[in-house]
């Protein structure tokens, strides 16, 4: 039997970030968070690519661009959508996931969802301040182990 699991070292790679401005209080720490993640996984600052948004639904076209760009081995995607009084939250939260998902088939490339999909503010607050449960940070790690997992799966281990 063979196991592979990646490693947490970003050490030459090339990362992006596509974050939301929508509700900026809370997607500004999970970009702070996913930053820090990288820095002190190697990945150097020239390496880093952070793509500013207006809103969560541009974040599947976006993560799609920068994924077939050929620039970065993994793309970030931020973003917080908050539960109100009507439907739209689930449209939000269904076509986002849905398009993120299917930029990182089409194009291999390791698309990490960082979007919270929150029913108040006190749980967005939480998921992006906290810096245990900061999800930005989580997707970062993610995007590091999930690239160095596929690497070595490939039989690549540079």
């Amino acid at each position: 039997m063979h196991e592979i699991s990646g490693s947490l070292d970003g050490s030459g790679l090339r990362m992006a970030v596509a974050v939301s401005r929508y509700n900026e209080t809370f997607t500004q720490g999970m970009l702070q968070g996913a930053l820090d993640v990288f820095g002190e996984a190697g990945v150097r600052d020239d390496d880093i690519t952070v793509l500013h948004l207006p809103g969560a639904l541009e974040l599947p076209l976006a993560a799609q661009t920068l994924a077939a760009s050929g620039r970065h081995d993994a793309v970030v995607v931020l973003g917080a959508v908050i539960r109100g009084e009507t439907d739209h939250y689930d449209y939000v939260c269904s076509e986002t996931t849905r398009g993120c998902g299917q930029a990182a088939l089409s194009t291999g490339v390791p698309v990490l969802f960082g979007v919270l999909t929150c029913s108040s503010l006190a749980q967005a607050r939480d998921r992006s301040t906290t810096p245990a449960k900061n999800k930005g940070c989580e997707a970062a790690r993610s995007a590091i182990e999930t690239v160095r997992a596929l690497q070595l799966a490939k039989g690549d281990d540079s």
